[in-house]
């Protein structure tokens, strides 16, 4: 498994030029494996009460011969390898080992590490010019899964990974963000949403990161309900919207049937949206109204909320298909886009009920259209052998770029447009 199934641009001149190294002491390593320790425990705790409930019901029909015969094997397997003692181990020895590894500021000093030099943050490649766009793509390559930082500058048509961190769980949406969540003040962020039902939110001016700046929710340690409650998400975060003109505020969608906002300044979720009866795919504050909230949900549903009290004014329209993706036009305020799993676009303005035009546009390649007067009609068709597309971002510096990933190569591909009113 290769995929790339989300991306975010980064604006022009937000970012480091040189951006921070982490360097660790034995102390802060120390707790990090601690966490990690104790994350793995919790998680095997659960599959052993699992387990043991499915024994329970198991062993009221299984023969006495069986049982006796599959307990000597577990015997003879435990006598074999040692397991008795197998967690004997002491942890100061266990830990030695790696806790060497913060004896060394930099990798070029370690004598394991063979690529000294390619990673120097005096190299050219390490700095982030003024004229610099970053790409953020979310990543999952086999059981590994992570966050590439690519660099793309347009004038000289470079695109290269600067580096990358690594995360937990599959990811599902990245949205960027100029707001510090510790001090207030711009920076620039990085929110994550995944399987689990939580927020990371790591700083892009931070190279070596092992752990996010901060994390919103919380896991549960067993799914009971699909209901959102205070401490935030209860299932898999589907997507992200960061709220430019209220900056301390991110908007959620979640597979829980919710949409969470969130007041980054406190780390809390604030309030629960809870009018969709299926999974919320998608989200989009509106460009210049900071109140006005888009979602689409697997419901058929895409909706407009006034998120000063949300659960109770905004409005509905009912598609044909499961929404996938929504967003609003910049040219024209009150309109929106929202596609659907069949392959249509439905385009509508937010004061009325009836749509103003709908579109099927794809089967299996990128299509790109101009809808300039309501009328759309095809600029551009291309198949970039990518296999199944999973996103697509423009550049907000170069309309005419967009960085798409799928399950076909390594690495987001780029795509350009030569339409000025191409969608």
């Amino acid at each position: 498994m290769n995929i790339v199934p989300c991306v975010s641009w980064v604006k022009r001149g937000v970012s480091k030029a040189k951006p921070d190294r982490i360097q660790l002491d034995k102390d802060d390593l120390k707790r990090l494996i601690e966490e990690a320790k104790e994350n793995l425990d919790e998680h095997l705790e659960e599959e052993d009460d699992e387990q043991e409930g499915d024994g329970a019901t198991a062993s009221k029909t299984k023969p006495i011969g069986k049982r006796n015969h599959d307990e000597e094997m577990e015997e003879d397997v435990v006598a074999k390898y040692n397991l008795d003692d197998y967690d004997e181990e002491d942890e100061s020895e266990a830990l030695a080992g790696i806790g060497n590894l913060a004896y060394f500021a930099s990798p070029d000093d370690d004598p394991y590490f063979t690529t000294k030099g390619e990673y120097d943050s005096d190299d050219e490649d390490f700095e982030i010019k003024a004229t610099d766009n970053l790409i953020v793509a979310g990543k999952a390559e086999k059981d590994v899964c992570s966050l590439e930082i690519y660099v793309y500058n347009e004038d000289n048509a470079n695109l290269y990974i600067h580096h990358d961190i690594m995360i937990s769980s599959f990811p599902l949406a990245v949205e960027w963000m100029n707001f510090d969540v510790g001090e207030d003040k711009p920076g620039s962020f990085v929110a994550v949403g995944s399987m689990e039902p939580i927020i990371e939110i790591w700083d892009l001016d931070v190279v070596d990161s092992l752990e996010p700046v901060t994390v919103l929710g919380q896991k549960p340690k067993k799914k009971k309900s699909k209901k959102s409650g205070g401490h935030g998400h209860t299932d898999a975060v589907l997507d992200l919207s960061w709220n430019s003109a209220v900056r301390n505020v991110l908007a959620s969608a979640s597979a829980d049937f919710t949409v969470g906002l969130w007041d980054l300044t406190e780390g809390k979720i604030v309030t629960s949206i809870t009018q969709h009866k299926e999974k919320v795919q998608c989200v989009k504050w509106h460009p210049f109204e900071q109140q006005t909230l888009l979602s689409g949900s697997f419901d058929n549903t895409a909706k407009v909320y006034d998120c000063r009290n949300p659960n109770s004014t905004y409005k509905n329209w009912d598609l044909d298909g499961e929404i996938e993706r929504v967003l609003w036009d910049t040219h024209k305020p009150f309109n929106f886009f929202a596609s659907t799993d069949k392959g249509v676009i439905y385009y509508l303005d937010s004061r009325m009920d009836k749509q103003l035009f709908t579109l099927s546009a794809h089967d299996e390649a990128v299509t790109v259209w101009d809808v300039q007067d309501n009328k759309p009609s095809l600029v551009l068709e291309r198949n970039l052998k990518m296999g199944q597309l999973y996103c697509s971002e423009c550049c907000p510096e170069a309309p005419f770029v967009f960085a798409i990933g799928g399950d076909g190569g390594p690495s987001p591909n780029l795509g350009t447009s030569e339409k000025s009113a191409a969608t």
